[in-house]
């Protein structure tokens, strides 16, 4: 089970990604687009990720809103559905 700080660091990473894309994770929930568990699921798989560091220095260096996700992420489908307005 990941620990209470692992959760944190990639709670904000999944937050800063969609803000990135110029998704507002919370307006989706709003629209019905994501459940609340839905995030928390997408929380969960960025903590399968061998590479936060990596993320993390990508997400640093864009200008936002950009259009995809770097390579390998976990969560790349969802972010993908939710940029076009699609249920996650």
């Amino acid at each position: 089970m990941p620990t209470n700080t692992t959760m944190k660091r990639h709670a904000d990473l999944v937050d800063r990604m969609a803000t990135t894309l110029g998704i507002d994770l919370e307006e989706k929930m709003l629209e019905g687009l994501i459940m609340p568990d839905g995030v928390c699921d997408a929380v969960l798989n960025c903590t399968g990720c061998a590479n936060p560091d990596d993320c993390d220095g990508w997400l640093k260096a864009q200008v936002a809103p950009v259009d995809s996700v770097p390579d390998g992420c976990r969560n790349a489908e969802m972010f993908k559905r939710l940029k076009a307005g699609k249920p996650a």
